[in-house]
């Protein structure tokens, strides 16, 4: 989808959206027009539907009464640390049913988008980030090497470091053993190899890795980098609007019939918009509402169309809800 289209999309529910995004918070009667508008519901992970490895209150209840009404439910997370299919263990792990094609990361999102260009399958990638990128990038048959496997080198001033010229792409996420050695070697292959692509699975300042801390994101890794070469990466994951044609095409989904549910204003409800999504904005992750005052009172501001303290709040009208579909 372009931009000029996703645009266009946007304001076939901005005129629906208009009220709700000037009220503090969703009432009752939003919730469940929501419910009557909306036939895919697409959720950030981190800081939306759990935080670390701790669900949030009522959101399982919630997710429950959307699959009753007969809505499509998809999960799309930033975080690039695992790969698909991890995720779906998780989620079965917390009481989340799911299905491996339902679920959207950034590693994927990676790997699916050097596989759309026609990536030389004779070349590499070297991974800025964790296991999950690697993993993806096998899955359409693109050897990797780097991430946790370089955690233990160091560069030395003292030889001559060495890269491999065959790498074709570099690949940042996440990188919690981010190291001199591993942003010095992406960089070599970045600025000596010609053609190299630089991919991020993500920009994202912040992530809830854990219950009740915010640690550094994927941004860090990539912003390490981006210093010493001097460009912008291609980003695949949110708010790029690539993974919105994979969606498409494989759920059938309209953009104007669907909803994206996140914490954040940058990437999340960011990504729905440039896709042309209704976007919902709930309070239990990293936007807090001084930042939310604040976007909404900026012409340039990132402004959901609905705010919900918690997606858990959906429960207290299933009743009515179900009701209404007999």
């Amino acid at each position: 989808m372009t931009v000029v289209a996703a645009d266009a999309a946007v304001s076939q529910v901005d005129a629906a959206a208009a009220a709700a995004s000037t009220r503090p918070r969703c009432s009752t009667e939003d919730m469940l027009q929501l419910l009557q508008d909306y036939d895919c519901w697409v959720f950030d992970l981190d800081g939306t539907i759990w935080r670390g490895n701790e669900v949030i209150e009522g959101v399982l209840e919630a997710l429950e009464l959307l699959r009753k009404l007969g809505k499509k439910v998809l999960f799309m997370t930033n975080n690039s640390m695992k790969s698909r299919g991890s995720y779906l263990d998780k989620c079965l792990q917390v009481g989340l049913p799911a299905h491996v094609d339902d679920i959207y990361c950034s590693s994927y999102s990676a790997a699916a988008y050097l596989d759309s260009i026609g990536f030389d399958r004779s070349k590499k990638a070297y991974v800025v980030g964790e296991r999950g990128i690697m993993q993806e990038l096998a899955a359409v048959g693109i050897e990797s090497f780097g991430g946790p496997d370089d955690n233990e080198k160091r560069a030395s001033f003292s030889s001559e470091m060495l890269h491999d010229t065959q790498v074709g792409a570099v690949v940042c996420g996440v990188d919690p053993n981010l190291s001199y050695y591993k942003v010095q070697y992406a960089s070599m292959c970045l600025l000596l190899n010609p053609g190299c692509l630089f991919i991020a699975t993500n920009t994202d300042a912040r992530g809830h890795f854990t219950p009740n801390l915010e640690w550094a994101g994927a941004g860090a890794t990539v912003g390490a980098i981006k210093g010493v070469v001097e460009r912008d990466p291609i980003v695949t994951g949110k708010p790029s609007p690539f993974l919105m044609q994979d969606i498409a095409a494989k759920h059938n989904v309209q953009p104007a019939k669907s909803i994206m549910v996140g914490d954040r204003l940058d990437t999340d409800i960011l990504w729905g918009l440039n896709t042309g999504m209704a976007t919902l904005l709930v309070m239990t992750g990293v936007t807090d509402e001084q930042l939310l005052v604040a976007q909404r009172g900026s012409s340039n501001g990132v402004k959901p169309h609905f705010v919900m303290d918690s997606f858990g709040d959906l429960r207290r009208v299933a009743q009515q809800a179900l009701q209404q579909q007999k």
